[in-house]
């Protein structure tokens, strides 16, 4: 009865009132009423911010608690969190109030702080069970599900019962032992028995390299034990995921060269007048460069599979470039018209054309952390 007479009293003075009708007019009365409270902080007399915010109390509250008497009618485990944003919702409202003397002399706001704990005891109680149901399930999926479920608990309600231990039991449940296996190079330098020094740069990088550091400093973060062929087979280890590398399509091709020139002069002293002045002559050059170069590439595929079942867990194809180019040059003229970048590209007598095995390095480093990445995100939460 309180909020209709105040409802009823505003809309008669309302109906007068021009600016406490464009507080009205707005569609969100969430928004409006603090927008009403923040004028009321600057200037405690606004009337029309006075004059407006029971009604808009009256109609905030009144949407919210449908809301969440819609929400309170449906078994979806989800209803609670969007009850609990009701309430939170009016709780706000109420706090904003209480804090602003001229607020409070016109509205007195419910305090829902009581009910919202209610609602979030209920809410932790069916997440805890809905948990203990996923946790007595097989398999990693469900694990990974009641880990979720006991936290949202536990954040619901601090120390709720033992949902941090059980958050734990579900953790050990849901890790994944995985073996990565040594990268098979099924590219023509391997097939053509060149490349030893590569393939040993692979099988640190891609099997070595990766168990060590995705055992390292951050492997809390996700429920999965790595090893390698080797370390498996030694502790007698059975794993429940395989990681197969393959690198394919290798290709360096043999430089290209493609010449030109260009046209270069300077001014150079070449004496004095009779005042002393210095006199000035340019003096020019042709500069005929010689680049050659190449782009390699290679496909770097990762398989990741469950043993036990086949089931292909994740399944992708990197493809990475490295490019090299090297300049050299002649020159005809005057050498005097030569710059330092010019002499540079003279005195570069031969090529330092890379390696195979250094370009297979290359490729290794930048298809790393693609691959890396790749393996942590298939065995994360």
């Amino acid at each position: 009865m309180k909020y209709i007479f105040y409802t009823l009293i505003s809309l008669v003075t309302l109906a007068s009132c021009k600016t406490s009708k464009d507080y009205l007019s707005r569609s969100d009365n969430d928004h409006t009423l603090f927008d009403a409270i923040k004028t009321l902080k600057k200037r405690s007399n606004d009337t029309a911010a006075l004059q407006a915010l029971p009604v808009l109390y009256n109609l905030a509250q009144q949407r919210n608690l449908r809301k969440i008497n819609s929400y309170s009618s449906s078994n979806e485990l989800g209803r609670w969190d969007k009850m609990i944003a009701g309430y939170s919702s009016l709780q706000a409202m109420y706090d904003a109030i209480t804090e602003n003397d001229a607020a409070s002399t016109v509205v007195s706001p419910v305090n829902y702080q009581q009910t919202m704990y209610d609602v979030k005891q209920k809410a932790a109680a069916d997440y805890y069970d809905m948990a203990a149901v996923f946790l007595n399930k097989p398999g990693r999926d469900d694990a990974k599900k009641a880990y979720n479920y006991f936290k949202k608990a536990d954040k619901l309600i601090p120390d709720y019962k033992d949902a941090r231990l059980k958050m734990d039991e579900a953790y050990q449940q849901a890790i994944v032992i995985v073996v990565i296996n040594p990268v098979q190079d099924n590219s023509y330098f391997f097939n053509s028995g060149w490349g030893n020094y590569g393939s040993s740069y692979s099988n640190e990088y891609f099997q070595q390299t990766l168990v060590r550091e995705l055992k390292g400093t951050n492997s809390s973060r996700y429920p999965a034990r790595f090893y390698t062929d080797w370390e498996a087979g030694r502790d007698h280890i059975q794993p429940d995921w395989e990681v197969n590398l393959t690198l394919r399509n290798m290709n360096m091709p043999r430089p290209q060269t493609y010449t030109y020139n260009r046209q270069v002069s300077q001014q150079v002293e070449v004496g004095r007048d009779t005042s002393n002045k210095i006199i000035y002559k340019t003096v020019y050059a042709t500069v005929n460069i010689t680049k050659q170069s190449f782009t390699a590439h290679a496909d770097m595929e990762i398989n990741i599979t469950e043993l036990t079942t086949h089931k292909n867990i994740t399944y992708s194809t990197f493809r990475e470039d490295y490019r090299w180019e090297e300049e050299h040059a002649t020159y005809s003229g005057d050498s005097r018209a030569l710059g330092h970048n010019d002499w540079m590209l003279i005195n570069n007598s031969h090529y330092n054309e890379p390696r195979k095995e250094d370009v297979l390095n290359e490729l290794y480093r930048k298809l790393y952390p693609q691959v890396k990445s790749k393996i942590r995100y298939a065995v994360d939460w």
